[in-house]
Formats: C-alpha cells, sequence, structure tokens
C-alpha cells in the first residue's frame, strides 16, 4: 500500500462532475428542441448559457490547476479531459446555431436520432466521472460510448445516402450534409472524452 505524504486535491473531481453535468445537460436540450421543434431561438439562448456556464467551469478548473500541488492523476490528462468536454459542449451549441442559421424548417428523423445518441453518450459521460475517483470499474462506459460512436456513423452514413436519394434542391443538400457533419463530430469528439477517461484510468489501474 503506497503512502501518500502530501494529500492530493480531491475537489477535481467534484467539479469534473459539474462539467459533465452541464455538458448533459445541453445536450438533453438540443434533443428536447429536435423533438418539439418549437420556441427553437429560444432554446438556442438557453444552449448558449449552458456554453457560457461551461467556460467558467472550465477556467475555474484551470484556475484551481495553476494553484494545486498534488493533483489527482497527470495535469495533461486534466487538461484534455476538460478540454474534450468543452468540445462537445462548443458542438451542441453550433448544431443549434446552425439549425437556425439554415432557416430549417424541421429536422429529420435521423438528426434527431442523433442528438438521442449524443444524450446517451453524454449520460454514459457523466455516470463515468462521477466514479472516477476509484479508477475501478469504468470499462463498461467507454465500451458502450464506443458502440454508440460506430452506431452515430451508421446512421449518418445513410442519413447522407438518402440525401441523394430523396433531394433534388443542391442547396437543401448542402445545409443538410453541414448538420450531419456537425452532429457526427459530436458524436466522435464524445468518443475523445471515453478514450481520456480509458487513458487516465489505465495509468492508475
Amino acid at each position: 500500500m503506497r503512502i501518500r505524504l502530501i494529500p492530493r486535491e480531491e475537489r477535481f473531481f467534484d467539479m469534473f462532475v459539474e462539467d459533465a453535468a452541464n455538458v448533459l445537460k445541453a445536450a438533453r436540450a438540443l434533443e428536447a428542441m429536435l423533438r418539439t421543434y418549437e420556441d427553437v431561438e429560444q432554446h438556442a439562448k438557453e444552449l448558449f448559457a449552458m456554453e457560457h456556464h461551461g467556460d467558467e467551469l472550465s477556467h475555474a478548473i484551470g484556475r484551481r490547476l495553476n494553484t494545486t500541488f498534488v493533483t489527482p492523476f497527470d495535469r495533461e490528462d486534466i487538461h484534455a479531459l476538460i478540454s474534450a468536454l468543452d468540445d462537445v459542449l462548443d458542438l451542441i451549441e453550433e448544431i443549434a446555431d446552425t439549425f437556425i442559421l439554415y432557416h430549417i424548417e424541421r429536422p429529420t428523423p435521423a438528426a434527431v436520432q442523433q442528438a438521442g445518441i449524443i444524450v446517451k453518450q453524454c449520460e454514459l459521460i457523466h455516470e463515468a466521472l462521477s466514479k472516477l475517483r476509484g479508477f475501478k470499474g469504468l470499462d463498461r462506459y467507454w465500451i458502450e460510448i464506443h458502440r454508440l460512436e460506430n452506431e452515430g456513423d451508421r446512421v449518418t452514413r445513410a442519413a447522407v445516402a438518402g440525401l441523394f436519394a430523396d433531394r433534388t434542391d443542391p442547396v437543401d443538400v448542402i445545409k443538410w450534409k453541414d448538420v450531419y457533419a456537425l452532429l457526427e463530430h459530436c458524436v466522435d469528439k464524445c468518443e475523445d472524452v471515453a478514450n481520456i477517461i480509458e487513458k487516465i484510468v489505465v495509468k492508475h489501474a
């Protein structure tokens, strides 16, 4: 058994969970926006506020990192984790904005399905980070997040193929290709978070 002469800063774990909870809240808000597709601009404003709050949380973690002598795990992994969570949140907000900027009349079933996949991934990320303190028993979370990423890829490929089969307006095709690309990118970024969690856990196994 290792004896730690200088206690490590445990508050980081709570801050990671708070950050992930905000990302999950945003993911659920995006899915709700696409499912109902009412008051879209109000939903986008709420997502902007969540993204701003996420920035504040990231800065708070960064400030604590700069003033903490002993961190719970490697500093570069802390930086990578908060940066990856921030990337997911930024993309969620960008997706909502794109629906408004492109004047999209209504979401496709594939877009709603992709938003649901992002929610599931964010739920798993939040739960994994809530258990990160022990560095054990987390493999099922990143395995499922990877599976969801593969599912998201299949949904995107089918949706893009459908664009060329069903739509004749080239501008419409371009708009939806952009939307699907953003959704897929967000799913991929959730997988990046899972990879970072896996890396952290492996180092402390």
